[in-house]
C-alpha cells in the first residue's frame, strides 16, 4: 500500500511539473502574440509564469536582495543587448536597459507615451502626472516646481535643511545599536521633502503617522498586485486610503489658516497649488491636490534616500575619495566669516568634489524606479 502511494505521489508531482510547465509554454505562446502583432522580431526574453509573471523574481531581487540582480539575470541568459521581453505588472512588456535605447524611448513622445500600470496608477492616483494631456504635465510642473527652483527659493529652505539634517545625524550617532542606512535616509529625506511640500511648521507627531503609512505605501509600488488580505499590495491601498485622509485634513487646516491670516508668507507646495489654476482658470480639487502632495512625498523618498546611500557607501569603500571629499568641506568652513552660524547657498555651489562624487554615485547605481512607457506603434530599435 505504500508502495502504491509513492508511486501516486511521484505521478502526480510529475503531472503538476508538467502542467506548469504547459501553462508557461502556453503564457510565452499568447504574450507573444500579443506584442507581435505587427510582425516584429520580439527580443530574447522570459514571460515568467502565467499571470504572475517575472514579478516574483522582481519582487524578490528588490526587496530581499541585490536590486540590480532582476536585470543581470536577463543581461546573463541573454546577453548585453538592452532590450528584453519579460512580463511585468500584468502586461507583456519590453525591459529596456542600454542608455541609448533608454534615451530613445524617454525622448520619443510620439511613438513611447508616458503609462503606468493600472495596479500603479490606483495607488499612486490616476490623473496627476499621468493619465493628463501634455499641456496639463506641463503646467502642473511649473506651479510645483516654482517653490523650490531658483536662488531666492532654495535660500529660504538651506538652513531648515541643515537643521534637519543635524537633528537627524545627531540622533543617529547617539544610538548604541546598529541601524539600517537606508531606512534611516529614507526618514531624512521624507523630512525635507515635506518641508518644501507643507512648509517649515511640521508637527513630529504628524510627520511621524505619515512615515509610517508610506512605508507600506511604498512597499506596495513593488510588490504582487494582488488586492487581498495579508499582502502587501492590499496594505497599500489602506495606507493610500489613510493618507488621503491626512492631506486632506491639512488641506482643510491650511485653507483656514490662509484666509484668516491673508500676510503670511506662502512657499510651500500647497500654499501654491491652493491658489494656483489649471489651463480653464479653474482652482484644482481638492482631491488632485492631495494626490499630487503623495506623489511628490513618494519621488523624495525613492530617489533622494538611495542615491545618498550610495554615495556614502561608496565613500566607505574608498577611503582617500571621502578624504578629499572631507578636505573639500573643511576649507569651505575655515573661509567662512566669523560671524556666520551656518550652512549657504553660495557654499553649496563650492562643493566641486561633493558634485562629482554625486553626479558619479548617479552614473553607476539606478537610484530611480521603473519608468514606464507603452508604445502606440511598432518601432524599430537596435535594428529589430
Amino acid at each position: 500500500m505504500e508502495h502504491d502511494m509513492g508511486w501516486f505521489f511521484t505521478v502526480l508531482m510529475v503531472g503538476i511539473v508538467a502542467l506548469f510547465g504547459f501553462l508557461k509554454k502556453a503564457n510565452e505562446w499568447f504574450c507573444v502574440k500579443k506584442l507581435d502583432k505587427n510582425k516584429c522580431i520580439l527580443p530574447p526574453g522570459d514571460l515568467g509564469w502565467p499571470f504572475i509573471g517575472n514579478m516574483l523574481s522582481f519582487v524578490k531581487s528588490y526587496k530581499y536582495g541585490d536590486p540590480e540582480s532582476f536585470i543581470s539575470s536577463f543581461t546573463t541568459r541573454y546577453g548585453n543587448g538592452g532590450m528584453y521581453k519579460a512580463f511585468m505588472y500584468g502586461k507583456p512588456s519590453i525591459i529596456v536597459t542600454a542608455p541609448e535605447t533608454c534615451r530613445q524611448v524617454l525622448m520619443d513622445e510620439e511613438h513611447f507615451v508616458l503609462s503606468f500600470p493600472k495596479s500603479v496608477t490606483d495607488l499612486t492616483a490616476k490623473r496627476t502626472f499621468h493619465g493628463v494631456t501634455r499641456q496639463q504635465h506641463k503646467l502642473l510642473r511649473q506651479i510645483t516646481t516654482g517653490s523650490i527652483i531658483g536662488h531666492e527659493a532654495l535660500s529660504v529652505y538651506v538652513d531648515y535643511i541643515r537643521k534637519i539634517a543635524i537633528a537627524s545625524f545627531d540622533k543617529l550617532a547617539s544610538r548604541k545599536d546598529p541601524i539600517e542606512l537606508l531606512t534611516e535616509m529614507r526618514k531624512y529625506a521624507s523630512q525635507v521633502i515635506m518641508t518644501v511640500i507643507m512648509g517649515t511648521q511640521i508637527d513630529q507627531k504628524w510627520f511621524d503617522v505619515v512615515e509610517t503609512e508610506f512605508s507600506v505605501f511604498v512597499d506596495g509600488i513593488f510588490a504582487l498586485p494582488v488586492d487581498l488580505p495579508g499582502f502587501s499590495y492590499h496594505r497599500a491601498l489602506k495606507a493610500r486610503e489613510n493618507l488621503t485622509k491626512i492631506f486632506q485634513a491639512a488641506i482643510d487646516e491650511r485653507r483656514i489658516k490662509n484666509a484668516s491670516d491673508k500676510s503670511r508668507t506662502k512657499r510651500s507646495i500647497l500654499d501654491l497649488l491652493l491658489e494656483s489654476k489649471d489651463e480653464e482658470g479653474r482652482k484644482f480639487s481638492d482631491e488632485k491636490i492631495v494626490n499630487i502632495l503623495i506623489l511628490y512625498s513618494f519621488g523624495g523618498q525613492i530617489s533622494t534616500a538611495p542615491t545618498a546611500t550610495w554615495a556614502l557607501l561608496y565613500l566607505q569603500e574608498y577611503p582617500e575619495l571621502l578624504q578629499k571629499a572631507k578636505e573639500e568641506q573643511e576649507d569651505i568652513v575655515k573661509r567662512r566669516p566669523s560671524s556666520q552660524t551656518g550652512l549657504t547657498l553660495n557654499e553649496i555651489r563650492q562643493m566641486k568634489y561633493l558634485s562629482k562624487v554625486i553626479d558619479e554615485t548617479l552614473r553607476l547605481v539606478n537610484a530611480s524606479s521603473p519608468l514606464f512607457r507603452e508604445a502606440t506603434t511598432a518601432v524599430k530599435m537596435n535594428g529589430s
